[in-house]
């Protein structure tokens, strides 16, 4: 269960860095962030790579959905979350990079899913499961179309979409390789069995007496050659 500790450090960062964009006061460590100006930019590596204060009230890349498609996709997102932790927790022989591209997408799905379930209510603009995600990461990558919407700048994110896409990546990679891995080592296992000679105090008591008996035949056989020659 220690790969869960990377969903753990996912969280803890996707959630600090947005609230030290949003701006907020937490009461119970005494914690004040001033925040951005909603639509405000920080350039960090000139027009390629800017922190940008926006909110997405919506799916990703900003598409905009109903309150009913916005509550179905928070109790989707909650269902998901549940059926991987347990799935982590009972596939502890799974491959480490299976088990780890898994945390990475819980850790990511837990982050924006506090964000659409607690952050209507902690900021008073929403009932919950009903609230906005913060993104911030403003990236130049390359003009794309999307659902009939041109791009020319890469849709502003955050550490949680960033764990998730990641997380898929290493599953689009390596979900294919890690049973056969598996399956070859059970193989040469099998075969190295076969190679190896019987372990004699394994054996039942009647198949001791069986060889013992074969063993006995075997040299009565030799004898009586011997005498016939």
């Amino acid at each position: 269960m220690r790969v869960l500790f990377v969903t753990l450090v996912v969280v803890l960062a996707d959630q600090l860095t947005k609230f030290f964009v949003k701006g907020g006061i937490l009461p119970i460590i005494n914690i004040r962030a001033d925040g951005m100006f909603y639509g405000q930019s920080i350039e960090v590596i000139g027009d390629f790579f800017k922190i940008t204060f926006v909110e997405n009230p919506g799916l990703a890349f900003g598409i905009d959905v109903n309150n009913t498609t916005k509550l179905l996709l928070s109790l989707f997102t909650l269902a998901a979350s549940i059926g991987i932790f347990l799935y982590l927790y009972k596939s502890k022989d799974q491959k480490f990079i299976i088990r780890f591209a898994l945390a990475l997408i819980l850790g990511g799905a837990i982050g924006n899913l506090i964000d659409r379930t607690f952050y209507g209510v902690f900021y008073g603009y929403a009932p919950i499961f009903y609230g906005k995600v913060v993104d911030f990461f403003n990236v130049d990558f390359f003009d794309f179309t999307l659902f009939g919407r041109t791009f020319e700048r890469w849709p502003i994110f955050n550490i949680a979409d960033a764990s998730v896409t990641f997380g898929v990546i290493l599953l689009l990679i390596f979900h294919k390789t890690a049973p056969h891995e598996k399956k070859s080592d059970e193989f040469k296992s099998e075969i190295i069995q076969e190679q190896q000679p019987p372990d004699i105090e394994k054996l039942e008591k009647s198949e001791i007496e069986e060889i013992e008996i074969s063993n006995i035949s075997m040299n009565n056989a030799q004898d009586n050659n011997r005498e016939e020659n």
